[in-house]
């Protein structure tokens, strides 16, 4: 069976962003998978809850990884503690990913969720800094690899040598 990718919901072109906008991807093999059925979409804030549109909300000053071991808070820019529903979110995403056998996710980068390679500082001032995002951090940490928007022709790279048995799990 050809591995499945979760799929930020954003990227997918659903208006699900905290100012209700997408950031979606068109590429041609991403639209052969979903024509295969490859990709599962979800979006981690939607699962937790939270409404479209919503108060932009960051990690303060760490990333998913601190998250997850209740080292550090996602904070929304009205100062309220967030950070219960963006592990819920978290956790829903993981669920998703394993009931439908998902290798691979592509997320939106910069999400306090979703961020796979930058994050936002915290501070709510634009600034970006590395890390990963609440759900990133735990998928990897399920031995689901995750790939950014940005890193779409490695995730299809990674995806074919996959298929053709020359990847080592």
């Amino acid at each position: 069976m050809p591995p499945k990718i979760l799929l930020s919901a954003c990227l997918a072109g659903f208006n699900v962003r905290y100012n209700a906008s997408s950031k979606t991807v068109i590429d041609t093999t991403l639209q052969q998978w979903k024509e295969e059925g490859r990709l599962v979409v979800c979006c981690p804030e939607l699962a937790a809850g939270f409404p479209t549109p919503r108060p932009p909300a960051e990690i303060a000053a760490a990333n998913g990884a601190k998250v997850i071991t209740n080292q550090a808070r996602v904070i929304d820019a009205q100062g309220n503690d967030v950070t219960d529903q963006y592990l819920l979110g978290a956790h829903l995403a993981l669920d998703t990913a394993r009931r439908h056998g998902c290798r691979f996710a592509l997320l939106s980068d910069r999400s306090p969720s979703c961020g796979s390679q930058t994050i936002y500082n915290g501070a709510f001032n634009g600034q970006t800094q590395p890390g990963s995002g609440v759900t990133a951090e735990l998928l990897r940490q399920h031995g689901i690899e995750v790939f950014s928007e940005h890193q779409l022709e490695a995730l299809i790279e990674r995806v074919r040598l996959v298929e053709l048995g020359q990847a080592i799990r």
